[in-house]
């Protein structure tokens, strides 16, 4: 090969390598590697394994960074909803999600990727002596729950017209995480939080299980989102949440899968 040709062929690959915004590289080949940051939306009771999986998801791609807004999904969903920059969506509801894809936010079908049910949660030593969901209509016992408009509240409301119970809560809170921290610092007796949280606090809490709680589990859906400024980055990160290495780090939580 002559040295102009050389010289041609190192110009063409460099144009290729220079290709591309936002977080995408094009190789050689023209393909598109997994690089630059990327934004999550995520549900607040999600988040010891969305931060796991976030340096997990680091770790297996170099060059890309994981940044996350938790919150509850209903809050998440109307940020979105009002244009606040994102790449991915993860919901602990589907009705949190359809708020989402009813706007054409989102690019694709969203797929669920774990399910999570309740849990009665006290502080340790239970000193207000709950043990089950009847309790939660003692006017004489304080009681936090989630409001009923995020999706903790509404499985909440669900189980305690199942359980034909009337609750007396002292405190609603906008999500899931606010609630659990009531119960940590004794300022409760008890709420309902899920199962994921009860185990997250370890010896901070005590968990309590009822039947009920089978009967209305939260089904959790994950998409890229339609005007995601790191694209490629963002199917790539949904991709490895729905991976077999993406559920074994929920089902350790003590998330259900799919």
């Amino acid at each position: 090969m002559s040295r102009i040709s050389v010289l041609v062929a190192v110009s063409a690959a460099l144009v290729l390598a220079g290709c591309g915004s936002g977080g995408r590289t094009a190789t050689s080949s023209g393909s598109e590697t997994v690089t630059g940051n990327v934004t999550v939306f995520a549900a607040a009771s999600l988040t010891e394994t969305f931060t796991r999986l976030g340096e997990d998801f680091e770790e297996a791609n170099p060059g890309t960074k994981v940044r996350f807004n938790f919150g509850g999904s209903s809050a998440l969903a109307q940020q979105l909803g009002q244009g606040a920059p994102a790449d991915v969506f993860a919901s602990a509801a589907p009705a949190n999600m359809k708020q989402v894809t009813d706007t054409k936010t989102i690019t694709d079908t969203p797929r669920t990727f774990a399910r999570n049910r309740l849990a009665i949660v006290v502080p340790k030593g239970n000193p207000g002596g709950i043990s089950r969901l009847a309790d939660f209509a003692d006017a004489g016992k304080k009681i936090a729950l989630c409001a009923e408009q995020v999706p903790c509240g509404a499985a909440s409301k669900k189980v305690f017209e199942l359980a034909e119970v009337t609750p007396a809560p002292d405190t609603l809170e906008q999500d899931v995480k606010a609630v659990l921290t009531k119960v940590s610092l004794g300022e409760v007796d008890g709420a309902l939080v899920y199962q994921t949280d009860v185990k997250a606090a370890g010896d901070e809490v005590e968990g309590v299980e009822f039947a009920e709680s089978a009967q209305a589990v939260n089904d959790y859906p994950i998409a890229a989102l339609a005007k995601a400024p790191n694209a490629v980055t963002a199917q790539a990160f949904v991709d490895f949440v729905l991976s077999d290495k993406g559920r074994a780090v929920l089902s350790a939580a003590g998330f259900d899968n799919p």
